[in-house]
């Protein structure tokens, strides 16, 4: 897609918590985008979700409340995770998303439930971000669920790296579409 075309598929780099997480049978993903950011800056442009980004969630959480899982509003306690390290940021959230680790090259965000635990990172290296997912399913619900939404994450996924792309070569003094002026 012509929308789509600064993006690139590339592995995160081998340094992401992400692989420390990793083990077989685990989904990971990786994209890529030149953008000069730091993580945070970059997960705080790219989760600005759109309207119809945020209209899925909704139907998302509305579809699976029946099924006790995480949604929208999570709460810190929701951030625990074995194996974070120890720069692991309590409770503070980008968008819908608890921080569990952050470093100079690295955000992480994400949290564990019943039927899959998940884990997205930003990573800053050489003038790109990288951005992945890691999915660790731990039933047949588990497996349903991310093969439902596969064609919506990488959409999702895509479309993040192409706001971040468009952001980055906004000039400094021109503020982003539906922002006031600084």
């Amino acid at each position: 897609m012509g929308l789509f075309r600064s993006i690139e598929t590339a592995p995160l780099p081998k340094e992401s918590l992400l692989w420390s997480l990793h083990a077989p049978g685990d989904f990971i993903d990786g994209y890529r985008v030149r953008a000069a950011y730091a993580p945070r800056h970059a997960a705080e442009i790219a989760l600005r979700f759109p309207a119809w980004v945020r209209l899925l969630l909704r139907l998302r959480g509305l579809l699976l409340s029946p099924f006790d899982l995480k949604s929208q509003g999570l709460t810190s306690q929701d951030t625990t995770s074995q194996d974070m390290s120890p720069q692991d940021t309590g409770g503070d959230s980008i968008a819908i998303f608890p921080v569990t680790h952050e470093c100079a090259q690295e955000l992480v965000l994400g949290f564990d439930d019943h039927h899959l635990d998940f884990r997205i990172s930003f990573f800053a290296r050489d003038g790109y971000i990288h951005s992945g997912t890691w999915v660790r399913r731990h039933n047949r619900f588990g497996r349903l669920y991310l093969a439902a939404i596969m064609p919506f994450h990488i959409l999702i996924a895509k479309q993040m790296l192409a706001r971040l792309h468009r952001h980055a070569g906004r000039p400094a003094d021109r503020p982003a579409p539906g922002q006031a002026p600084g």
